[in-house]
């Protein structure tokens, strides 16, 4: 085995958003540690962070005093600041949560109230307001939140890790761990023939989360349960459709927030995403399938219960799944001018879910910690965008650890 003589201070699994976030500020924290970051893949941000719609959320969904709901509102601004400092292109476009029934126009006050509480600032549109912004949504009412905005999160990923490794820090990419082991001083990362050391570690492994809880010796109580999310990007024709992010008003049984038109930093329109149960941790491809993976979702309790809890739902994001028309429906309730030929292959993305044994989504940033070693548990949307606070907050927990 090699590397058995090196001890780093700090060891951080994955190399998405979280992991380089983390991995420079704590760089920042402790300048003279040396810190690595180990990364499966031959490039950084290549899944949740790679995959997603781009947007730099404002916080208007989460519950308030939650993790999401704080470090969303911070993320937002410092998210902002950190591409102006670093030269990164973004565009503060705002969103619209259009209602298309009088039944979203109800609902639509409970997400006011929620902004209200968030402090998160808004402007509700009536119909014509809403017709004069965008000429080409249909609704009867919106809510416009001016904060939301887009990037390209894999570019902020690299810049964290050029800035990271100019500090002194190392990146290691193809470090698959496939073994942990715990000691009084020190945490151990078994990859292939190698190994690595350090006195504390940090996995922001999202789809592998429950894995390195296991790998730790720990029972984790709850699985990750992957989620498809598909996409299509609009014809080129098409970029100019809107002028902001087109989102519906959430159904608030519904762990997801629902099909919506999304600029992107390079000027294309995609739609979507749906959610799909995945039989693959990363079965970005529809017909993936893993037996192993399959018997370990499909066997799950709690995938079970939350899918019986949202089985007409369920049934229906499969539906639309296989039938480019029925995807299509969904995005004709408040832009009915586009048509089947308008929407264009584009990536999809897995979103990582922590689901309990009874069936219950998490809500919140979920972490698990030992004597040395934090495991991000659950960080879907809007992870991205709160990368700079949760990476605060890890540290924070660390500084406990170290004490």
């Amino acid at each position: 085995m090699t590397n058995q003589k090196t001890l780093y201070d700090f060891m951080i699994i994955g190399g998405g958003i979280l992991g380089l976030s983390t991995a420079w500020q704590l760089q920042q924290r402790y300048p003279d540690a040396a810190i690595l970051v180990l990364e499966k893949e031959t490039a950084l941000a290549t899944h949740q962070t790679g995959r997603n719609s781009g947007v730099i959320h404002a916080g208007v969904y989460y519950t308030p005093g939650s993790l999401k709901a704080r470090f969303c509102k911070q993320g937002n601004a410092e998210t902002k600041a950190f591409c102006r400092e670093h030269g990164i292109p973004f565009d503060e476009c705002g969103k619209l949560l259009v209602a298309t029934t009088e039944d979203e126009l109800v609902r639509m006050q409970a997400l006011i109230q929620r902004c209200e509480e968030n402090e998160i600032p808004i402007e509700v549109l009536d119909q014509a307001a809403l017709a004069a912004r965008e000429p080409n949504i249909t609704g009867l009412g919106a809510i416009f939140v001016p904060s939301t905005g887009i990037v390209d999160y894999q570019q902020i990923t690299n810049t964290l890790a050029q800035l990271f490794t100019q500090a002194g820090g190392t990146v290691q990419y193809g470090r698959r761990v496939v073994r942990l082991e715990q000691f009084h001083d020190r945490v151990t990362a078994y990859c292939g023939d190698e190994r690595y050391q350090a006195r504390y570690m940090v996995a922001c492994a999202g789809l592998h989360a429950d894995r390195l809880v296991w790998m730790l010796g720990y029972e984790p109580d709850f699985r990750i349960i992957p989620f498809r999310g598909e996409y299509y990007r609009l014809a080129p024709e098409h970029n100019q459709i809107v002028n902001h992010l087109i989102y519906p008003i959430p159904n608030p049984d519904l762990p997801f927030l629902g099909v919506h038109l999304t600029r992107m930093i390079d000027g294309s329109v995609t739609v979507g995403p749906n959610a799909v149960l995945a039989l693959h941790r990363e079965g970005y491809e529809k017909g993936m399938f893993s037996l192993s993976e399959a018997f370990r979702i499909l066997t799950y309790r709690g995938t079970f219960r939350l899918v019986l809890k949202n089985f007409r739902a369920s049934l229906v994001e499969l539906k639309n799944s296989l039938s480019k028309r029925g995807y299509l429906g969904l995005v004709h309730k408040y832009c009915p001018q586009l048509t089947v030929d308008d929407l264009q292959p584009y990536p999809s993305g897995i979103r990582a879910q922590a689901v309990r044994k009874d069936g219950t989504a998490v809500d919140d940033f979920l972490f698990t910690e030992t004597a040395r070693a934090l495991v991000v548990c659950n960080a879907p949307s809007p992870a991205a965008t709160s990368a700079l606070p949760i990476g605060r907050h890890i540290i924070e927990r660390l500084e406990k650890m170290i004490e």
